[in-house]
């Protein structure tokens, strides 16, 4: 019996991969506006009896400037009011490049303070961006920027915070041991650490008890995945033990960078229950 074979049209070849990448674009789009609340509990003894509980929220990457906007941003806002969190934070690109652009943005952030206090970490767009202007957004936004330094927040927990690298290219880094600076404010309290890349560095395992990070967007469009899972050892989103105690989450972000679509790697807030046990 003979068989038989397809060769494909020029046309065919052209307008099926051009079909398949409209419907992607199309998908992508919602996609990205579709923010899914992604919830991890920890329990943990370091959390003071009296309070209990305490519900940290997490923002990272939304990257407002030119595409990302008020629309986009009031979106990201919703979802953390819904979440009612005692302390909010986020974990650097809070901003992209157009920093020039932003006026009256950071006054939507402002709004809402939750009873514990905002706290940020710069992550690599911040200095993109223009570092004393991101900032200077930041903080009027709400947020306290921790820079190579770390707080007590109300005798309830350590919340401590680094530079992302980038910004040694800059010489605008806050050179600081992470194990230093962990242990300067080891106390028993529960330890939380913001930086902005998922790595993890050795020597400070054991003095954090979350890392919580961002940055590479779980790939943001299907399968750049699979190539930032070849440069980072921990880009899959989620929550990970390194130790006994130790956790590290990696968001996929809040916003987009570049093109305003994802493919399988919706958005995300992410709500932490710190409960004892």
């Amino acid at each position: 019996r003979d068989l038989i074979t397809f060769t494909p049209s020029v046309r065919f070849s052209f307008f099926v991969p051009l079909l398949l990448s409209m419907v992607i674009c199309i998908y992508g789009y919602f996609e990205a506006w579709n923010i899914h609340t992604e919830k991890v509990l920890i329990k943990t003894a370091k959390i003071p009896e009296a309070v209990g509980r305490l519900r940290i929220v997490q923002i990272s990457d939304v990257h407002i400037g030119l595409i990302i906007r008020e629309g986009k941003l009031k979106k990201v806002i919703e979802e953390v009011k819904k979440a009612e969190p005692d302390i909010l934070v986020s974990t650097g690109d809070l901003v992209d490049g157009q920093i020039n652009r932003l006026s009256g943005l950071s006054e939507l952030l402002k709004e809402f303070n939750p009873r514990y206090g905002k706290f940020a970490v710069t992550g690599n767009h911040e200095f993109y961006a223009g570092l004393d202007y991101a900032i200077d957004f930041t903080e009027k936004a709400g947020f306290t920027v921790l820079r190579g330094k770390g707080v007590n927040v109300s005798d309830i927990i350590t919340i401590v915070g680094v530079d992302d690298p980038v910004g040694k290219g800059y010489n605008l880094f806050k050179d600081v041991s992470e194990k230093e600076l962990l242990s300067e404010h080891a106390g028993g309290k529960f330890t939380l650490l913001l930086k902005h890349r998922p790595i993890v560095d050795k020597d400070a395992l054991g003095l954090f008890d979350l890392q919580l990070s961002g940055h590479v967007h779980k790939g943001q469009i299907f399968p750049f995945s699979l190539i930032t899972r070849l440069y980072y050892r921990y880009t899959d989103s989620g929550k990970l033990r390194l130790l006994d105690n130790s956790y590290l989450y990696v968001s996929r972000g809040s916003g987009t960078w570049g093109p305003p679509i994802r493919f399988l790697s919706p958005p995300e807030v992410t709500v932490i229950e710190l409960v004892r046990p």
